[in-house]
């Protein structure tokens, strides 16, 4: 039997990071592996067939040193122009130049192309701010089917101006249309790769939020130990199934039609009691009573199947928050709602 590696120290920078390449999916890592060149991929998968059993104290403080790592980024100062520096040293032109292009805006050729991949409720949001002629070229240069998504979110009176600007549009002059392009480019695109960027301590409660509840716990305990404002700060940002009593009526209402049946009988199993309440003062008398019942049935349930069918109800929540659908309180004064 092969000897297990007990010596977290004795580790090279390789070899941690094919524990990593190990620990997460295979999705993950395949998108990882389609970053990397010929060279990295053969190293990465040389340390990968060589690491050997591994104890769990090992994998454990890896992670603990990348929490700490990540979340304690904040001396360092990171830009494009400091970015394309660096990469200008190692890389050809070309590559740079397509690399900066690609953090700078979602994916495409063209800035045309780029637009074409940016939400109708994002650009609308910027497009409104615009004068109707300058919409009109913009809306001309994108697909039709995401010119019309963008127009129906514009309020109606701007739309209608966009409308007869673009049914009076004369073949647009190349300089004209250039400023266009420098503007999205320079403006809009760089604000909303700067938007996208998320706090490191966000990204790690994100992660943290999908361990289960074991490994989160000792996770966080050992992150405590090195880095008590860090630890803390992950925590306030994670949210968990216990966090969902932040909902109102009409929000768990929307949550419920959404979550599937079955995975909620088995996460509120192991849920607080007044999330419980909050859930079945929801329901209706009927449908509280069946849900109660198949709760009743299925007897003792295993804490990992509770962990999961939570993480999912949770998931859904929080996506349902990002499309605006329900409110998820923070519980400060700011984020009290008025009725």
């Amino acid at each position: 039997m092969a000897r297990m590696k007990d010596d977290f120290r004795a580790l090279s920078g390789p070899q941690k990071a094919a524990i990593f390449m190990l620990l997460i999916s295979s999705e993950q890592s395949g998108t990882l592996f389609e970053r990397m060149d010929d060279e990295e991929i053969r190293k990465l998968s040389q340390a990968m067939s060589g690491l050997g059993a591994m104890l769990s104290n090992i994998v454990e403080r890896l992670f603990v040193e990348f929490a700490d790592q990540l979340s304690s980024a904040g001396g360092l100062v990171g830009s494009y122009s400091s970015t394309e520096r660096l990469l200008n040293a190692a890389l050809d032109e070309e590559r740079v130049s397509s690399t900066m292009e690609e953090m700078r805006g979602p994916a495409g050729r063209t800035m045309w192309d780029k637009l074409g991949n940016v939400n109708e409720s994002v650009l609308a949001n910027y497009l409104r701010n615009e004068y109707p002629q300058t919409v009109a070229v913009v809306l001309s240069k994108i697909k039709t089917d995401h010119a019309s998504r963008v127009l129906s979110v514009l309020p109606e009176n701007f739309s209608l101006e966009v409308i007869m600007r673009m049914l009076r549009m004369e073949p647009v002059q190349k300089d004209i249309l250039d400023h266009v392009e420098r503007t999205l480019r320079t403006e809009f695109m760089t604000s909303l790769a700067s938007a996208a960027r998320q706090d490191s301590h966000e990204h790690m409660a994100d992660i943290f939020n999908n361990l289960d509840r074991n490994t989160e716990s000792r996770f966080i305990t050992a992150l405590e130990e090195r880095n008590r404002e860090s630890a803390e700060r992950i925590r306030a940002l994670m949210f968990t199934f216990d966090d969902l009593v932040r909902l109102d009526a009409a929000g768990i209402q929307v949550l419920l039609r959404q979550v599937e049946k079955d995975q909620l009988a088995i996460g509120l199993k192991g849920a607080a009691e007044d999330v419980k309440d909050l859930f079945f003062s929801n329901m209706s008398e009927r449908a509280g009573k069946m849900m109660r019942e198949d709760m009743e049935d299925m007897g003792a349930v295993r804490l990992k199947d509770v962990d999961e069918a939570q993480s999912a109800i949770v998931g859904v929540a929080k996506n349902l928050a990002d499309a605006g659908e329900i409110i998820i309180s923070t519980g400060d004064e700011e984020s009290k709602m008025v009725y």
